[in-house]
């Protein structure tokens, strides 16, 4: 009789996490940022009909990358999570915090369970407030915990030059376009530092529009409209406190 092969329990969860990273990564990426009037969520997606954006709730949206039917099936979980509160409770009482711990639970759950496999998706839930400060933003990646964003926040693909290229060029205050702009400009960078080619009928954009005088923020916006914005909008500059940043490593 042969001998089990044993491994760890940290090598097993590593390996898990591994899995689930490189899944991810292949995925084209998605941003979320903050602007003076709401929230602005881009992701390369030439599909019209599959989404990586949607509603959950009126003040609430999500978007995710990754397989797309294990987010879809979480996506149309915290729907009904979503519409039992409010029809139980309040509609006030649907948040995204408490949209984001359902969530965290779930992944959490499968990505240490004895599955044949964790789900490889990594989500953002969103709410928007009265005022910018009172916005809230949650990433959730694969293993379940819970990141709290503020201003800018990118998943999927190479979202780590993605993110630092935003960190760097977010502000308070921005319009739309000079947000959507940025996103677009971000999204261009390819993991060896060059740029890609992105037209508006490759993005798939929609905002959580506090301005709005419905009860629902949420709105998708067309690509004409996109097209628009990203022509008039000029490339925003780094701001000063990042170029002083990167000023001051280089002398280091």
């Amino acid at each position: 009789m042969s001998t089990p092969f044993y491994v760890s329990p940290q090598q097993a969860m590593a390996d898990r996490a591994e899995y689930a990273r490189k899944g991810i990564a292949r995925g084209r990426s998605v941003v979320v940022l903050q602007y003076a009037d709401g929230i602005v969520f881009v992701a390369e997606n030439p599909s019209r009909a599959l989404h990586k954006v949607s509603e959950i709730y009126d003040r609430i949206a999500f978007a995710a990358v990754g397989k797309y039917n294990e987010f879809e099936n979480l996506r149309i979980g915290g729907v009904r999570y979503a519409d039992l509160r409010g029809y139980t409770y309040d509609r006030q009482d649907v948040t995204a915090r408490g949209l984001a711990n359902v969530y965290a639970q779930t992944l959490g759950t499968i990505f240490s369970a004895n599955a044949e496999k964790p789900y490889e998706v990594e989500l953002i839930v969103a709410e928007v407030g009265a005022a910018p400060e009172d916005d809230q933003i949650y990433r959730l990646p694969h293993d379940g915990s819970i990141v709290d964003e503020h201003g800018s926040v990118a998943v999927g693909g190479n979202s780590d030059q993605i993110g630092s290229y935003m960190d760097q060029r977010h502000r308070e205050g921005m319009s739309l376009g000079e947000a959507l702009k940025l996103a677009v400009e971000a999204l261009k960078r390819d993991s060896n530092g060059g740029e890609r080619t992105l037209t508006a009928e490759q993005l798939e954009v929609a905002v959580l529009d506090r301005e709005r005088s419905q009860r629902r923020k949420f709105k998708r916006v067309p690509a004409g409209q996109v097209a628009r914005l990203l022509e008039e909008t000029p490339v925003p500059e780094a701001t000063g406190e990042a170029e002083g940043e990167a000023e001051g490593g280089e002398e280091e």
